[in-house]
């Protein structure tokens, strides 16, 4: 078990490395936990990497075939990879604030050339890094490599035969697996039925489901709106599951949750985590609140600065002023924090206090 105090911000944080258990005080004042959730943290404690420059294997003819809008562009935009130099300073500035990496990028990660470096130099630098991947070219020796150094793979759903072979092997070898799902107009009608008839493949650790952003060659068309009827379906169904079955969802999902649900406990929740415990570091070294945070004017080089100076720079606490000041007279803003600051338009909530806001 690691334990993270912070000083700054005055709050304790703990990780267990085997498990990926992780659980985090609330503020702390006079030796007393308040209750209250620190609004960020001094140094990330997750953050997602980019080691992939470019799209391999013709990954992007599979994702179209999905359904899947890719949104770093990876078949367009195809570039370097991240190199083990490079990783290894990201990692070495990361040792002992750090506890997880999430790697991916434009490509799937276990196609790196150097990808069992990339994992031993997380590991030892006591980061325990994750992955996400199509599966498409998952075999048991990879999955042998996962063992040893992964805390857990995302295999991202592409409805297809070699999605559920790549399960299939990371389980036989006892990995942890989830399914990484794209919740949008186009997939949401499977989405419910999966989770009526429960059909999604036994024995993974959970399903995520992560909210379609119109970014990158993510088009407007899928975008999910509050008052879809639908959407409200999904959430109902949501909202009765039993506690057995293990799904989770990315925090830009978190104001669909808190206007379609009450059997949720919105304690286990957090809303955006970007530029306040996570950030998003690309193959050329760019680092930024997310990874959706595509526009460079959310971008700063860390060839010029460090981690913990990017951290403190004027694009994130321009990303932070959104989240601290955003729908101001909403009563859950403090669980909400006024969706995403990036592409608002995604923000499942139609409260007049969002759209107050908005017109203010």
């Amino acid at each position: 078990m690691r334990v993270y105090v912070d000083k700054e911000n005055n709050f304790i944080e703990k990780f267990d490395t085997r498990t990926g258990f992780y659980i985090r005080s609330g503020v702390i004042e006079n030796g007393k936990d308040t209750g209250v959730d620190p609004f960020m943290r001094n140094f990330p404690q997750l953050i997602d990497i980019g080691v992939m420059g470019g799209c391999t294997h013709g990954l992007e003819g599979l994702c179209r075939k999905a359904g899947i809008q890719c949104y770093q562009n990876g078949g367009s935009v195809v570039r370097e990879n991240m190199s083990v130099e490079n990783f290894a300073s990201i990692a070495e500035q990361c040792t002992g604030k750090v506890f997880q990496f999430a790697l991916g990028g434009r490509g799937d990660v276990d196609q790196h050339e150097q990808f069992e470096e990339l994992l031993a130099v997380s590991r030892k630098h006591g980061i325990v890094p994750n992955f996400t991947t199509s599966g498409l070219k998952m075999t048991p020796e990879i999955a042998k490599i996962c063992k040893r150094y992964v805390g857990a793979v995302a295999v991202s759903w592409y409805r297809a035969h070699h999605t559920l072979d790549a399960i299939n092997i990371l389980l036989r070898s006892k990995i942890k697996t989830n399914i990484h799902y794209v919740l949008a107009n186009n997939t949401i009608d499977e989405a419910i039925e999966h989770l009526k008839n429960r059909t999604f493949p036994k024995d993974i650790n959970a399903v995520i489901f992560l909210l379609h952003k119109p970014v990158g060659s993510g088009g407007e068309e899928n975008v999910l709106q509050h008052d879809d009827k639908k959407v409200k379906e999904f959430f109902e169904i949501v909202d009765k599951l039993e506690e057995s079955y293990k799904i989770g969802f990315d925090s830009c999902t978190i104001p669909g949750l808190l206007t379609m649900t009450k059997n949720i406990d919105y304690t286990s929740t957090d809303y955006c985590e970007g530029a306040r415990h996570s950030c998003y570091i690309d193959a050329q070294m760019n680092m930024m609140p997310c990874s959706f945070a595509q526009d460079r004017s959310w971008s700063v080089g860390l060839r010029q600065l460090s981690i913990a100076d990017a951290w403190k720079s004027e694009p994130f606490e321009r990303f932070r002023d959104f989240l601290r000041s955003s729908c101001p007279k909403c009563s859950d803003r403090l669980l909400c924090g006024g969706g995403c600051p990036v592409v608002n338009n995604i923000t499942l909530c139609d409260r007049k206090e969002r759209y107050y806001e908005n017109q203010s």
